[in-house]
């Protein structure tokens, strides 16, 4: 499958790899064609890929889905959806999970490069990564209940992760959008910049990721993203195993 077929492209530069969303016409609005492709990426980066990031073309990083498809009759519309046995059903949602959940992986930080809308799955995508640079004119949105459906690309725990639950059920169960600085301020963006620095403001923050030792950067990455679900004692506890691991490594008696 090409990048023509499939509207995303993934592109590798030593430890640097490029998810692109190249679908600019129709704002990068996304198909499940797109999401079985973003999950074969994770098969297909090299082992030495340390940072991801993910863009779209164009005005937009991503408008959502694809109405035209879901909400057609054929392979991954609503209608066929329906149509499933209820566990076939949710199988299928399971695997478009995938073109998601593999930016979490614990040996890569992903880095989402926000312009324009970013709404529903699109949302999702943004909030899948590691980190979220947005443009000045970059608007949020959850807009999965204004078609009376749910977010169920990975994105709800993601979201009640950065914004808490309140917050996060305002934004779910309204679907208005925000705008940068809204994102900003309640802790959604990483980063907010003009719109014509987001290139430069993207590649300087790769840059920093990589200046550091790899395993290191790991180590904190697990610690922090398992941080709220253990007990203080436990967290500690993980941090001194963390610590003397990178100990014996640095000294050369790691395995």
């Amino acid at each position: 499958m090409t990048a023509e077929t499939t509207g995303v492209r993934l592109e590798c530069d030593g430890p640097v790899a490029t998810v692109t969303l190249c679908r600019p016409d129709v704002l990068n609005a996304q198909t499940p064609a797109m999401w079985r492709a973003m999950s074969d990426f994770s098969r297909d980066l090299p082992g030495d890929v340390r940072v991801v990031v993910v863009r779209g073309e164009g005005r937009a990083f991503s408008a959502g889905l694809d109405l035209s498809v879901a909400g057609a009759s054929g392979p991954g519309s609503f209608a066929e959806l329906a149509t499933l046995p209820e566990q076939e059903c949710a199988d299928r949602i399971a695997e478009y999970q995938g073109g998601f959940t593999w930016l979490h992986r614990p040996d890569v930080v992903s880095v989402a490069a926000v312009q324009g809308h970013a709404i529903g799955a699109g949302f999702q995508l943004a909030l899948a990564c590691d980190l979220r640079v947005l443009a000045e004119d970059a608007k949020l949105s959850m807009a999965e209940v204004t078609l009376g459906l749910v977010p169920d690309l990975a994105g709800t725990g993601r979201l009640v992760d950065l914004v808490g639950y309140s917050r996060a059920l305002e934004i779910c169960a309204t679907g208005r959008r925000m705008d940068a600085a809204e994102a900003d301020r309640i802790g959604l963006a990483t980063l907010v910049v003009p719109n014509a620095e987001l290139d430069a403001a993207v590649r300087d923050l790769t840059a920093g990721l990589l200046a550091n030792d790899r395993n290191a950067v790991v180590e904190i990455k697990a610690l922090l993203a398992g941080a709220t679900g253990r007990s203080a004692v436990d967290q500690q506890r993980a941090e001194r195993e963390a610590q003397t691991r990178r100990l014996r490594d640095l000294a050369g008696r790691g395995e």
